[in-house]
């Protein structure tokens, strides 16, 4: 148990809603254990916002407004009970109707679900778009976009400061895609390391945040065994330097070395757009310039995953010319991270789409690859692209590596300012005027080592 300052909580004030919209996950636990915030004020606020804003964001399927305050005056006890919970009173959206089940760490960390987020709904092929309780999903940052999906409304959620964390689930770029399109930080953990219903194995939990620390604060929670102990790697508040030998100590203030990456805008096969690539890209060059990553010269070719994942799949694919080409790619993907630890491609190949859909392309070009390799990756906001929408850097490390990519991203995080969208509420939005971050998209090119590829359609 942990020490926190002793607040007489008679004397605290319920804060106002808007007050707590941007508050970190970790900034409101810490509230509620010290007892300057409770956990019912910091769900109610959560609720209010979610009342204002949802009717026109529609990132919620279902609102569950009794049981959440219910289960918020269960933290308030436990706290005043003595017990410390590391998620203390953190409002969580959780993905779907039936997300709550795999939300056990969580809620048990001191996590209150709120309600269920958006997913796709019944009727079309392709996944980047969510259904909530107020009719399709918009994406904050323009009304007329989806935010991506499947795990449409989590992202949707925390990028509108609704909730400051929300689960998702990655089976083909489902965290991750949304969290690029609406500007927040998505965590595709390592394939099989936490439960999944996925008889393929292709899915993976997830998570997504406003910050790489709460991403952190998340990953300390579900990847602890049953006594808190960490099951793997230790967080990244503890890690080593990325390029340190195993087993090396770092002296207090000492400074971390940059970590190896290599940079690839189409991973040998992809139609990524120059202005997607150049906008990543430049956000690559500011991690380097920061001393955060330094630059590989090295080629990454894999052979076109579509075909393989769509055949593991669809009844009646061609498992066995699968499973030959997803052993090409992994045995490719070994002898990578055995040379640098860290991947870094766009997101996507595309901006977010229309609400009508992707018509004949594969948002998921950039992010499937890592499902059937089952490397963690994660993205992180890479600023604006021309549309006014914003683009994700992909993150991708060896397996079990998830606290290299919270590193890296948490290091990252101090050399930017937050991406923030002005949501009103409205369904009909236009293109917002492109932010200044969007400006190197059209004069910045999409790095060394890259090919362009014009080839098969995508969505």
């Amino acid at each position: 148990m942990r020490p926190e300052a002793e607040v007489d909580p008679a004397s605290a004030r319920a804060p106002e809603p808007d007050a707590l919209r941007w508050l970190s996950a970790e900034d409101t636990a810490a509230a509620v254990r010290a007892r300057t915030m409770s956990a019912v004020d910091a769900v109610a606020a959560a609720l209010t916002r979610i009342a204002r804003v949802d009717p026109g964001l529609s990132a919620f399927a279902e609102v569950w407004a009794e049981e959440a305050l219910g289960r918020a005056a269960e933290v308030d006890a436990r706290v005043a009970a003595g017990e410390w919970l590391p998620l203390a009173g953190v409002p969580i959206g959780v993905k779907g109707r039936h997300g709550l089940r795999a939300a056990g760490a969580l809620v048990a960390a001191g996590c209150v679900p709120v309600g269920a987020t958006s997913v796709p709904g019944p009727g079309t092929p392709w996944q980047t778009w969510g259904l909530g309780a107020h009719g399709r999903t918009v994406n904050p940052w323009r009304a007329d976009r989806t935010p991506g999906g499947s795990s449409a409304g989590s992202a949707a959620a925390v990028a509108a400061g609704l909730v400051p964390l929300a689960t998702g689930s990655d089976g083909a770029g489902s965290v991750r895609i949304p969290a690029a399109w609406c500007g927040v930080l998505g965590l595709k953990t390592t394939t099989g390391r936490l439960p999944s219903a996925d008889r393929t194995g292709l899915t993976a939990a997830g998570v997504l945040t406003r910050s790489a620390s709460d991403a952190a604060a998340y990953w300390r929670v579900v990847a602890a065994g049953p006594d808190g102990t960490p099951a793997g790697p230790p967080p990244a508040s503890a890690q080593q330097p990325p390029s340190a030998p195993p087993g090396a100590s770092v002296p207090p203030g000492a400074s971390v070395p940059p970590v190896p990456a290599v940079w690839s805008a189409d991973l040998g096969f992809a139609d990524t757009d120059p202005g997607i690539a150049a906008r990543a890209f430049a956000e690559v060059q500011r991690l380097a310039a920061a001393g955060i990553v330094r630059l590989v010269e090295r080629e990454v070719t894999l052979t076109d995953p579509g075909p393989t994942w769509l055949a593991l799949r669809t009844q009646g694919g061609d498992v066995s010319r699968a499973r030959t080409v997803r052993a090409a790619d992994d045995r490719c993907l070994a002898e990578l991270f055995g040379e640098v630890p860290l991947l870094l491609t766009p997101a996507t190949p595309n901006p977010p789409h229309g609400h009508e859909g992707p018509g004949d392309r594969y948002s998921t070009a950039l992010t499937w690859a890592f499902n059937l390799s089952g490397h963690p990756a994660a993205s992180v906001p890479a600023g604006l692209g021309p549309d006014g929408c914003p683009v994700g850097l992909q993150l991708v490390a060896a397996h079990d590596c998830e606290p290299l990519l919270l590193d890296v991203a948490r290091r990252a995080e101090r050399h930017r300012s937050a991406l923030v969208p002005v949501f009103d509420g409205g369904r009909d939005g236009a293109a917002p005027p492109a932010a200044s971050t969007a400006s190197t998209t059209d004069s910045t090119p999409a790095g060394p080592w890259t090919r362009s590829r014009r080839g098969g359609p995508h969505r």
